[in-house]
């Protein structure tokens, strides 16, 4: 196959859409399409600051590594979770990556936050699934950090395979309400909170990677030893067998609901909450007295208490 672009050998084949390219022809092709999803979707302008959630894998550091070029103000973030090794490694490629290119970094860490706040502990004392506990507390301490810098937008790397395999979850289940609020851009809605983004919601993850792979950007290659049996990666099998019979097909999938949503079929259910401050935290929150993470901190602070 020859590049689309270029008419060179192509190196890069894409199935779902029927075209191929060379290395420097595949990087234009990925950084375009990069700035055509962030202007159709309104994500953020030149001026704005941007934080960028990163965990040491392909899909974050290939996002922090692309808005970078493109010239955009970015901010780094790592959020350790106390996941042994695995968190140990993800952190020195991240922190690698932001010296190699003299990006701003900011670290945080969950032992540092609170006793029994790594993932593994609050997901035993809380009897949650570790991504369960895991989620909740990535989107705290996300928030958190992006309020305290005041940044304008936060950034994360969530890809096309991502999107669909929790889309497929809430259709089964006909979660309309998840329907209604999944979106490549999710406003902040509230003083406290910062607009979250998506711009690789319409890259597979094989194209994130060969990005990463085409710039050479070093990172953690393993899964996270808690996400074995988690149903998001079962849905991602299934929509993958789905792929290779149809090429395409997850990506018309995700825009024809992009397209459905755009037109309003799912405005009834998404409902305005009304937010407030949490008594603990401060951060806004829908339940009564205090959000979520600070009462799933509580219990694990008790079940530690009766543990000694």
């Amino acid at each position: 196959m020859k590049c689309t672009r270029c008419k060179a050998k192509a190196e890069v084949h894409l199935r779902a859409h029927n075209a191929g390219f060379c290395r420097p022809c595949y990087l234009e092709y990925f950084r375009r399409h990069v700035e055509r999803a962030v202007k159709h979707e309104r994500m953020f302008g030149p001026g704005d600051r941007i934080l960028v959630a990163v965990s040491g894998g392909k899909d974050s550091l290939a996002l922090w590594d692309v808005l970078a070029g493109m010239g955009h103000q970015t901010t780094g973030l790592y959020l350790g979770l106390g996941i042994g090794a695995y968190s140990d490694r993800s952190r020195e490629k991240v922190e690698a990556f932001a010296t190699a290119r003299g990006l701003p970094l900011v670290v945080r860490s969950l032992a540092a936050e609170g006793p029994g706040l790594a993932v593994p502990d609050v997901a035993a004392s809380t009897r949650r699934m570790p991504c369960a506990a895991c989620g909740a507390m990535k989107r705290h301490f996300f928030d958190a950090a992006a309020h305290e810098g005041a940044f304008d937008v936060l950034a994360t790397g969530h890809n096309l395979d991502d999107e669909v395999a929790v889309l497929m979850q809430n259709t089964l289940r006909w979660q309309t309400g998840y329907l209604a609020r999944q979106a490549p851009v999710l406003p902040a809605s509230r003083e406290g909170l910062t607009r979250k983004v998506k711009p690789f919601c319409r890259f597979y993850e094989r194209e994130t990677a060969t990005y990463a792979l085409v710039r050479s950007i070093d990172y953690v290659y393993e899964e996270c030893p808690h996400a074995v049996g988690n149903l998001t990666n079962f849905y991602k099998t299934l929509l993958n067998q789905l792929e290779t019979q149809s090429p395409g097909a997850k990506l018309g999938f995700y825009l024809e609901f992009l397209r459905a949503r755009g037109e309003g079929a799912f405005e009834q259910f998404n409902k305005v909450e009304t937010l407030h401050a949490c008594e603990t935290c401060g951060q806004p929150t829908s339940a009564p007295g205090r959000c979520a993470f600070c009462r799933m901190w509580d219990i694990e602070k008790l079940t530690s208490a009766v543990v000694q």
